[in-house]
């Protein structure tokens, strides 16, 4: 298997397609999880307060979130990074923890990976 390499294409289209999901999970893990009010989580991400109740009512970031033991764990790191005023964490993690998936996917199917 190659190694991930960085694309913007890639990462444009997970950015579309996954970040929506995985903000409103990590909104909803500070809010309901953590216990942070919503004026503070909506302060933390740079949002409004009224999209954090958004992605709370699920009128925002529907769908599932990609789901796995490694995004729980990417999420949970944002969420304390967020709460503990460390901004170190970028987009990145996500891209590689989606592509990493992606693969994995379509590993041995005759269809061609959304990422490659």
């Amino acid at each position: 298997m190659s190694q991930f390499i960085c694309n913007i294409t890639i990462c444009d289209e997970i950015a579309r397609l996954y970040l929506p999901q995985v903000r409103a999970e990590l909104v909803y893990r500070l809010v309901t999880v953590k216990g942070i009010p919503q004026a503070r989580a909506a302060k933390f991400l740079g949002m409004s307060r009224a999209a954090v109740s958004q992605y709370l009512s699920k009128k925002r970031g529907l769908g599932e979130y990609f789901k796995g033991q490694e995004m729980d764990g990417i999420i949970d790191i944002w969420a304390d990074g967020l709460i503990n005023g460390e901004d170190s964490f970028t987009i990145c993690e996500i891209c590689k923890c989606v592509n990493k998936n992606e693969r994995r996917t379509h590993l041995g199917s005759r269809k061609k990976p959304a990422f490659h």
